[in-house]
């Protein structure tokens, strides 16, 4: 297979690599059943090694850009782990598991991948995965795992076939050559584009005036990244140690949170934050923390790939500086704020701008690349992703998969990371936290927990008073009028008993007919049956 030098921006993540803050995605996926060791191992070898980076290594010559090239001594085995939980093998367990793998470096003269399989969890089995930055983005690398699985148990092993022939290693001056001749390409596609845009202005004019709004925009969005202020410093801010604690929710129903949205405002993605917003306050309150008209700033990755381009690894995403709301003590009017803000990012040029900055940086000396990268992390406090995943049940090597939740990695010194990740009609929400300086995640979540209840309370209530209003304006002699079930906010629409009446008789305040159902043996509910007497 030929040899590849990294793209800048694959550079300067494996370049922001230190051992209190390793640029490592990792990932923990549960299965409801037992799965074979050599059955995963074949069907890894056959969907997994086709993505050429993950049989490669990363070489660094002396002169000269690193570049990637074919481990010659590349051993599967050794990426594929079997691993045993301590008693009594449970979440915590698991968690702990995980924690330990997240805080330890992977080998640098191997392929920058391994997995961790866990041949007893629950009912079924569970796997810890850990890949590098450098070989791809959060969205690229959830894509590739999930390229293991399929739709249906019953998939016969794969075949596997036979590897072809590993390329030679290149000669001395043809990797002196290799950034030159990476350098003349990026110069050509730059000019290229140059004189596609020129070609476009002679024949096109009024392209100018686009070409002018683009370049405005995109200096405005730059200079918001440089000149934001620095977060104000929490418990989250503080220099990092090597140890890393993670922790995950239980499962949140999808359909919850999209009444939520529906009943107070705001997309999915607008509700968690919101909720992990008010977790975050309540843990900075039981830290003594001051939280008072306070906003702190999360990294939220943006996708900037084009449809289709899933499978292609590499780095390919933007950075947006998103204001929590923290200070704000009413859950609903934090949802209000966090939507507002959410949306005034969503017309800006914020996130490839600082894709660009990344490009740039990546071939800058490791100096000023670090420098770059300290100033960022000032304006932050936290890295929040969110990955859609698929929408039905999936299987890998016949077993199902339960549930998945991962974490990508804290670049800018940052010591807390936030994961969305939505799985056949559930979501789970991710911690992971610097251990020097949040040793307990599992009280954010808890608190996460908390919140989000807060909202889907306030939402049935808003669902319940919309359908009351709307019972109200029903017209008289409905024999199915709906009655409120405040327990889930649905509505009851069964047939009463022959010989009872289906609607109360009496006549409310505002002169209309009562919209409950009359108890049995009476023309009345239990509202008005003795008003009526």
């Amino acid at each position: 297979m030929a040899r590849n030098s990294l793209s800048s921006v694959d550079n300067a993540w494996l370049r922001m690599e230190e051992p209190a803050n390793l640029m490592m995605i990792t990932g923990v996926l549960v299965f409801g059943a037992p799965l074979d060791y050599e059955r995963l191992k074949a069907t890894i070898q056959k969907r997994v090694l086709r993505f050429g980076r993950f049989h490669q290594r990363i070489v660094q010559p002396i002169l000269g850009a690193p570049y990637w090239e074919d481990d010659p001594d590349f051993n599967l085995g050794y990426h594929v782990q079997l691993a045993t939980l301590p008693p009594p093998g449970d979440q915590a367990a698991l968690q702990d598991m995980a924690s330990l793998l997240a805080s330890r470096q992977l080998d640098p003269t191997k392929p920058l991948w391994q997995l961790h399989f866990i041949e007893e969890y629950g009912e079924g089995c569970a796997l810890i995965c850990r890949l590098h930055h450098c070989i791809g983005d959060g969205l690229a690398l959830v894509h590739v795992l999930l390229s293991l699985t399929d739709t249906e148990p019953d998939t016969p092993w794969p075949v596997i076939e036979p590897q072809p022939k590993r390329a030679q290693r290149p000669g001395p001056m043809r990797a002196l050559l290799r950034p030159a001749q990476s350098a003349l390409k990026t110069a050509r596609q730059v000019t290229g584009v140059l004189a596609e845009q020129c070609h476009e202005l002679r024949h096109e004019p009024s392209h100018a005036v686009d070409l002018a709004r683009t370049g405005v925009r995109g200096t405005t969005a730059l200079a918001r990244l440089l000149f934001l202020w620095p977060d104000r410093k929490t418990v989250f801010k503080g220099p990092l140690d090597v140890p890393k604690r993670a922790a995950w929710s239980m499962p949140i129903p999808l359909q919850d949170i999209k009444l939520v949205g529906g009943e107070l405002g705001g997309t999915v993605n607008d509700v968690l934050l919101t909720a992990m917003s008010g977790a975050l306050r309540r843990y900075l309150l039981a830290r003594g923390e001051r939280v008072d008209g306070l906003n702190v700033r999360a990294i939220v990755p943006v996708d900037l790939r084009k449809p289709g381009t899933e499978e292609e690894l590499g780095n390919k995403f933007g950075l947006v500086f998103l204001s929590l709301p923290i200070g704000l003590i009413d859950p609903g009017e934090r949802l209000g704020e966090l939507r507002r803000r959410m949306d005034s990012l969503k017309d800006t040029l914020e996130a490839p701008v600082a894709y660009g900055i990344l490009s740039t940086i990546g071939v800058l000396p490791q100096a000023l690349q670090d420098v770059v990268v300290n100033i960022f992390g000032l304006k932050g406090t936290a890295v929040m992703t969110n990955v859609v995943g698929p929408k039905g049940q999936l299987y890998l090597a016949g077993a199902p998969l339960e549930s998945l939740m991962f974490w990508v990695p804290q670049s800018g010194h940052l010591g807390l990371g936030v994961s969305i990740l939505s799985y056949n009609g559930r979501v789970w929400m991710g911690t992971i936290t610097d251990a020097g300086l949040v040793p307990d995640p599992d009280a954010i979540i808890d608190a996460f927990h908390g919140e989000f209840d807060e909202l889907l309370e306030m939402a049935r209530k808003a669902q319940n008073a919309r359908k009351s209003q709307r019972a109200q304006e029903q017209p008289v002699g409905n024999p199915k009028a709906e009655e409120l079930v405040p327990e889930t906010g649905e509505a009851a629409t069964a047939e009463e008993p022959e010989g009872v009446p289906a609607q109360c008789r009496a006549i409310t305040q505002a002169g209309k007919r009562c919209q409950n159902r009359a108890q049995n043996g009476s023309e009345f509910c239990h509202v008005h049956q003795n008003s009526q007497g």
